[in-house]
């Protein structure tokens, strides 16, 4: 058995958060800063408003073991702005985040590749020049990163890839979690 068998620690793996927040200044820098705290480093942060006038929408992809997720948890619920926090578990909850990618794309041969690399994906060409081809593509993020080894790196000229966002499957929402 090792050290962290013994004492119940769990290894680091990416966690999924859904939390709805009143939408006021410094809300989201509180939350942040939690994770921060306990040294547990955001991957991606997505915010939005929702339906609900005045609440907003923070999905956060974070690294940690589970022992320090429990505990951000339960921090996240102590605060005053915090409405609801959910972990999104995997097998039941649809993750998509958007990429749009400018490529270098000058001869009829690189231009005909992208398309076909595109197509071949179900992405978007969104914008087209003379030298240029703009993909757009809403995904999971393995998906995206599928996209991305297919492009040449070389090719890139700019580059903006959003957060993941989450929902979970099925009639269940959010809103109907407490905290």
């Amino acid at each position: 058995m090792t050290l962290n068998e013994n004492y119940g620690a769990s290894r680091v793996k990416t966690h999924y958060i859904s939390i709805l927040a009143e939408n006021r200044s410094g809300v989201l820098s509180r939350i942040t800063g939690l994770f921060a705290r306990r040294n547990f480093n955001i991957t991606s942060l997505t915010v939005g408003e929702t339906h609900r006038v005045g609440v907003s929408r923070i999905t956060i992809a974070a690294k940690g073991d589970d022992v320090t997720l429990e505990q951000i948890k339960k921090q996240l619920n102590k605060l005053i702005d915090v409405i609801t926090v959910r972990i999104a578990e995997k097998e039941n909850t649809l993750f998509r985040e958007l990429i749009m990618i400018k490529v270098r794309c000058g001869e009829s041969e690189k231009r005909q590749e992208i398309f076909s690399v595109a197509q071949a994906m179900n992405a978007k060409i969104s914008d087209i020049s003379r030298s240029t081809l703009t993909i757009e593509f809403t995904e999971n993020t393995h998906k995206i990163n599928e996209l991305l080894a297919l492009i040449d790196s070389e090719s890139i000229i700019e580059m903006v890839r959003t957060g993941v966002a989450a929902i979970k499957r099925g009639e269940e929402s959010i809103e109907e979690y407490k905290k």
